[in-house]
């Protein structure tokens, strides 16, 4: 059988790329380093690495026994993770990753409830973007990941990867206050073809899916402004600067800005919680059944926010499905 500490042994020679340094982040020394990985090269009989003077590189059967034996490795280590907890009475450091507005506002009851569970656990959160949350995920860096998606704009999460759906939020219209459609009930995405709209920053998946919707109504948006902030994009649309659209959970009331529904357009963003498929932990299955209820409860509290606990169907882009009728 294949020792689990030669195989964590030679996946960090691969990535460090000499034996000293991974006898370094390791803590052995480098000769100890180096007879792990012949004792392993003895195990699958086939050499792993070429030795030169200077250097050392893999060969294509140590990148193949590298890729096959990550998920065991972080399926060990998410054991002994468990057992340690069961061993203390408690579970440990809980790595969770998410994005400002779900830390701001599904977070909070999530990890209240999680934390009386197991009071002598802690939490330690990274903030950034659903694809960057999702590699830290697939490379362990992270336990949890609380990400979200839109459903015109396709998303492919890393294959050790699975996704927990949490939430689905309709799409809201913000108009500053005095804007000639302010007051209507029955707008429409062709109502807005001339306006002038806030955005998110390009190459983001909020200001693809602006782009979609008004694709499919037959133009495309010009944007005026530009930022990931919601605060800031409320504050350019009570200005004046022009219109937005937003999901419902970044949506505040606000004086000076009129929300509003637009007829027709079913799309959504959808939040949900990523793990390892390996790593199905105690300590991982119970915060995300404590993100699970938080999402009950901010469903049950806010407009046009849906408890979602079943994958979301694909939607395939307005404007792709023009091109196929036209074709």
């Amino acid at each position: 059988m294949l020792n689990p500490v030669h195989l964590r042994t030679l996946s960090v020679v691969l990535r460090t790329g000499s034996f000293a340094d991974a006898a370094r982040e390791i803590g052995y020394t480098g000769s100890a380093v180096s007879q792990q990985v012949a004792a392993l090269e003895r195990a699958v009989q086939a050499p792993l690495v070429e030795r030169d003077a200077q250097s050392i590189r893999p060969t294509e059967a140590a990148k193949f026994l590298a890729a096959r034996a990550h998920d065991i490795i972080n399926a060990l280590g998410a054991l002994e993770d468990d057992m340690k907890g069961f061993s203390k009475g408690d579970y440990g450091l809980m790595r969770l990753g998410s994005f400002s507005t779900a830390s701001q506002r599904l977070l909070p009851g999530g990890l209240a409830s999680y934390l009386r569970r197991h009071p002598n656990s802690s939490v330690e959160l990274e903030e950034s973007g659903p694809v960057e949350l999702a590699a830290m995920v697939r490379d362990s860096t992270l336990d949890v990941a609380v990400v979200f998606h839109y459903d015109l704009v396709p998303q492919k999460w890393p294959a050790n990867v699975v996704s927990v759906p949490l939430l689905a939020e309709e799409l809201v219209l913000l108009l500053p206050e005095g804007h000639r459609l302010a007051g209507t009930d029955d707008i429409t995405m062709q109502d807005l073809a001339g306006e002038n709209w806030v955005s998110t920053k390009e190459e983001s998946s909020g200001d693809a899916c602006l782009r979609h919707l008004c694709a499919g109504s037959g133009f495309a948006p010009r944007i005026s402004v530009r930022s990931n902030n919601y605060d800031a994009i409320r504050s350019m649309v009570r200005s004046g600067l022009g219109v937005a659209v937003v999901p419902a959970l970044d949506h505040v009331p606000t004086e000076g800005i009129v929300a509003t529904g637009i007829r027709g357009c079913t799309a959504r963003r959808h939040i949900s919680a990523l793990r390892q498929k390996t790593e199905a932990g105690i300590s991982i299955s119970s915060v995300i059944q404590c993100l699970g209820r938080s999402a009950d409860r901010l469903a049950a509290s806010t407009p046009g926010l849906f408890r979602q606990t079943k994958q979301p169907e694909a939607v395939v882009p307005v404007e792709y499905l023009a091109r196929l009728r036209a074709s």
